[in-house]
């Protein structure tokens, strides 16, 4: 069995840094149950800040409510497993009706302190407010430091711009000579930096509680819908039944086209240059075989998808990129 490569994440630091901290402050203040704190930081330690914040809001609530159901529940029933056991099967139902399931086991941690102190007093129940106040507040506070992730967004965008421009570079090699060694590995290579480009742009909007929508995102989602094009033309593409004169002016358009990939919006130029094309094939004479009006149809087909690659694009202001990060308009 292959052991997979040691190493320590942001995550996991700021879990073992918020447990000491907690756990150590709920010791100084001499709270009872006072290790039960970290097992809160743990619970609110979350891959972006609004999910930390979600994740101590719905605890903090569930926390509550438990708190109310015990006080009703042990006063009515006593402190014994049957009390306890129908105070749970009350309590999930209630979780679910106000959507905070995932208190549950933060609550629970409540629960059982009072359950085990088998008196419910001002006293407890204001050691497990302070309970919650640390592990909660150790567990916000932790989380709220994010590590810059600006330097992988660019290097998906990298990524993905020079593969586009690859295929572009293909095609256009294909359309003067019809070489048809190319494996398409680019369009695998530029599905997988869109796809974890996407994933990570979002963990940024995410981390970003005043803002909710990110330039970066809508590039990255922009360019999966042109990847989506591309794939969907390339076989109509390279598959050609006759070379036609067509072909040099489609290649002429691509392989400029293939030198100018980047994240700026250039989408009306190209539209002007893809309507020249059209252009040019409006002045040429009529296919004189089944074959090359196949091969016309093909190229015609072809350019129509172009023009809606770059309509995906049209509105996107572009990425204003210095120092390797995007600014934010």
């Amino acid at each position: 069995m292959q052991l997979k490569k040691f190493s320590i994440g942001y995550r996991t630091l700021k879990t073992a840094i918020g447990i000491a901290i907690s756990i150590g402050l709920a010791s100084l203040l001499q709270l009872e149950y006072y290790t039960s704190a970290g097992i809160l930081t743990i619970l609110c330690i979350q891959t972006t800040k609004r999910k930390s914040i979600h994740a101590i809001y719905t605890r903090v609530f569930a926390s509550f409510l438990v708190m109310l159901l015990s006080y009703l529940f042990f006063s009515i029933g006593g402190y014994n497993v049957a009390s306890l056991g129908l105070l749970v099967l009350i309590f999930i139902p209630f979780l679910v009706m106000f959507k905070i399931t995932p208190g549950f086991v933060s609550s629970v941690v409540i629960l059982l302190h009072i359950f085990d102190s088998a008196n419910f007093t001002f006293d407890l129940l204001l050691n497990e407010l302070l309970i919650m106040l640390v592990g909660f507040g150790v567990g916000f506070l932790v989380n709220f430091y994010m590590p810059d992730i600006s330097k992988g967004l660019n290097k998906h965008r990298i990524a993905i711009e020079d593969a586009y421009s690859t295929i572009f570079h293909e095609i256009e090699r294909y359309l003067r000579t019809g070489d048809t060694s190319w494996n398409g590995k680019e369009l695998i290579i530029a599905n997988e930096h869109v796809e974890k480009g996407k994933s990570l742009a979002y963990m940024d909007i995410e981390n970003h509680l005043a803002r909710k929508e990110d330039l970066y995102y809508r590039y990255f989602d922009i360019r999966q819908k042109q990847l989506e094009i591309i794939e969907r033309v390339l076989p109509k593409i390279t598959s050609l039944p006759a070379s036609v004169e067509h072909s040099t002016i489609v290649a002429d358009f691509i392989g400029e086209l293939s030198e100018n990939v980047h994240s700026g919006n250039t989408v009306v130029e190209n539209r002007k240059k893809l309507r020249k094309v059209r252009d040019e094939f409006e002045e040429m004479p009529l296919p004189k075989t089944h074959e090359e009006f196949l091969a016309m149809s093909a190229l015609y087909t072809f350019i129509e998808e172009i023009d809606q690659y770059f309509a995906v694009k049209q509105g996107f202001e572009g990425l204003d990129i210095k120092k390797g990060k995007v600014i934010q308009k």
